[in-house]
């Protein structure tokens, strides 16, 4: 656990938060009583449900986020399929590639992950943890378990690269290490890949395979010629998306950080890779700094961070380009804006093996929690990876085709195709041939030429067959040219800036402003700013009276005819209790409903931490306005 305090500087206690928030039901375990039935697998864990509160915050945060980036940034919002074939996330690489390295407990037989067992066994000895020794080092260092630590401490000056070994490597470690299960301190089996998508069949008769989406991204990339044109061809241009996504975790133990089943916001920026990928409004953010935790610093062993201006980390090419790292300000803003501590905020890169199959540059925005540093959101470079496999395998067009201001002669090698012969040879695959013919490379159709010139003909794949499905191609159907051609317009296939996540955010955002009165650690606070706060105002009545209740029912319609969410509190309890309780909610605003507001209408406004809306008026300008209240008979 993460030495982690609270906005008051107090420890932060995880037991008497975690009860605030299922006590308050911001979000339950799902399938609650079948689990303490003990009718259900341990394997059913990392399922929640979100109670009110909870929908209401995860939607305010949507709201801001929708706010922040798709309005602002002028995004395209699209709503994808959650169900994907088999053949997308084949050609994608998640099949073969969206892996994590899995070990086994050889008595209890659980599944774990392997570099948070390492992590979390090395970080138990370095605190001095004898329960985490295991007994290679039980039976050769027998010291004082901080000289322990010390040695160990030396032995494994690498853990922070540990998200770089693969599964070769993070087996020598377990076995150097003697690292075993801290639940029972039993031996482990040797790392195995496991893949992460869940797999699921379309139709009646199971024959057409399908995977419960990982990831919004596919659903975009695949729409991407229909957003150009819906574009009016113009780029750059982003796609945005929000919805549920599907992880097979194998070990979810974090609470809400580690589930199987979670709402995430993605962002695919389309750009030009000419001219540096710049962005025409980084200089908005340039001057932005940020606390950086690069690449070469954590292969030496270090977690070191590097404060400094967006600016100087392009200029240095520590951050790759001037998208990504304007993305990288506009996510350090929006983290801001609802509420994130930002002494508790860094920009993590990377490691290489480490980055997905797609990447050619990532940077996650961590938040620091009582589980330790948390990826909330990432930020990759995905290069033209999934535009371009993608129109490989299916020879549809995923390209910008964009007027030059000047036109170029070239040198090409064109197919000239007999089409007199060429359909009655083909019949009905005339247009697919033709298509792979159509999608060779420069080089692929130079070399063609020679084999068509030796043996009469080629031999070609078209896309969506299988490998050993050739076809031939004779000279009488088709030849290769080089000749030279005046290009009046410029074919490319964009680079692709995905900013990625957002449901770790909520959990984390609780923790940050989670704190306690001194003389009421039981009972929590959580400041929430306004705008993502799940109730906005308390409506709290001196009595309840009949002629209370008409006011207290106007004051509520009246709220949320605005929009604006409230709650009643008509308990009998004092007001400031009555305050103090529902501030475990994170109710910004209180409104009381005195023995004036009958006579009069007018009302007591309470702020819970002085801290006006969006900064707009300070309380001077409001003491101007408005007169203070100071007491009135019958109030506590």
């Amino acid at each position: 656990m993460s030495d982690t305090k609270t906005l008051t500087g107090d420890p932060f206690i995880r037991g008497l938060f975690e009860s605030l928030l299922k006590r308050r039901l911001f979000y339950t375990e799902a399938f609650e009583i079948y689990r303490t039935s003990g009718s259900l697998h341990s394997d059913s864990r990392g399922l929640f449900d979100y109670g009110p509160p909870g929908c209401a915050l995860q939607s305010n945060i949507f709201e801001v986020w929708r706010r922040h980036f798709v309005l602002e940034e002028d995004m395209l919002e699209v709503d994808c399929t959650i169900l994907t074939p088999e053949e997308v996330f084949k050609t994608s690489g998640h099949v073969d590639k969206f892996e994590d390295w899995m070990c086994k407990d050889s008595k209890s037989g659980d599944f774990l992950r392997a570099n948070h067992l390492i992590e979390n066994v090395l970080e138990a000895r370095l605190k001095g943890d004898k329960t985490a020794r295991g007994v290679a080092v039980d039976d050769t260092e027998k010291g004082d378990a901080k000289v322990d630590a010390k040695k160990e401490k030396r032995k494994i000056k690498d853990i922070k690269a540990i998200d770089n070994y693969d599964g070769t490597e993070l087996g020598e470690l377990i076995e150097r290490l003697d690292i075993r299960n801290l639940d029972g301190n039993n031996k482990v089996s040797p790392p195995v890949p496991f893949n992460l998508i869940f797999k699921t069949t379309l139709g009646p008769n199971s024959a057409s395979p399908a995977y419960l989406r990982p990831e919004t991204a596919q659903g975009q990339f695949l729409n991407f010629k229909k957003l150009l044109d819906y574009n009016q061809n113009t780029m750059p241009f982003a796609s945005a998306s929000i919805g549920k996504s599907f992880r097979n975790e194998i070990s979810p133990r974090s609470g809400l950080l580690r589930v199987r089943e979670f709402l995430m916001a993605e962002i695919e920026h389309f750009v030009d890779p000419e001219g540096g990928k710049k962005h025409q409004r980084f200089n908005e953010v340039n001057n932005i700094q940020l606390n950086l935790l690069d690449r070469a610093t954590q292969l030496s062993g270090k977690t070191d961070l590097r404060n400094m201006t967006l600016e100087q980390a392009v200029e240095k090419k520590i951050v790759d380009n001037e998208t990504l790292g304007y993305f990288l300000g506009r996510i350090y803003l929006f983290l801001l804006y609802i509420g994130v501590d930002k002494s508790k905020l860094r920009f993590r890169q990377h490691m290489a093996n480490e980055m997905a199959h797609y990447a050619a540059d990532c940077w996650d925005a961590e938040l620091l929690t009582s589980y330790g540093w948390i990826e909330c959101v990432g930020c990759a470079d995905r290069s033209a990876y999934d535009l371009t496999v993608h129109s490989k395998k299916t020879g549809g067009s995923l390209i910008v085709r964009e007027p030059r201001l000047e036109p170029l002669k070239i040198e090409e090698w064109q197919v000239d195709i007999n089409k007199a012969k060429f359909g009655p040879t083909f019949r009905k695959d005339e247009k697919s041939v033709e298509a792979a013919l159509q999608a060779l490379g420069q080089t692929q159709r130079e070399e063609l030429s020679e084999v068509l010139k030796e043996n009469g003909h080629i031999t070609i794949q078209v896309p969506g067959t299988l490998p050993d499905d050739k076809i031939d191609v004779s000279k009488e159907l088709v030849s290769f040219e080089k000749r030279t051609i005046v290009q009046n317009t410029r074919d490319y296939t964009p680079n692709v800036i995905e900013p990625s996540g957002i449901g770790r955010i909520l959990y984390s955002l609780l923790e940050h402003v989670y704190w306690h009165r001194p003389d009421d650690v039981a009972r929590g606070v959580l400041s929430l700013p306004l705008f993502v706060a799940p109730t906005k105002v308390l409506i709290v009545p001196l009595s309840n009276h009949q002629t209370f209740i008409l006011v207290i029912r106007r004051v509520s319609q009246r709220l949320r005819q605005f929009g604006i969410s409230c709650r009643v509190d008509d308990s009998g309890a004092s007001i400031g209790k009555r305050y103090a309780r529902n501030d475990e909610l994170g109710i910004p605003l209180g409104i009381t409903i005195d023995f004036d507001t009958i006579k009069d209408d007018s009302i007591t406004l309470r702020e819970r931490q002085h801290e006006t809306i969006d900064n707009q008026e300070v309380w001077d300008d409001i003491f101007k306005r408005l007169p203070e209240f100071i007491s009135q008979e019958g109030d506590d």
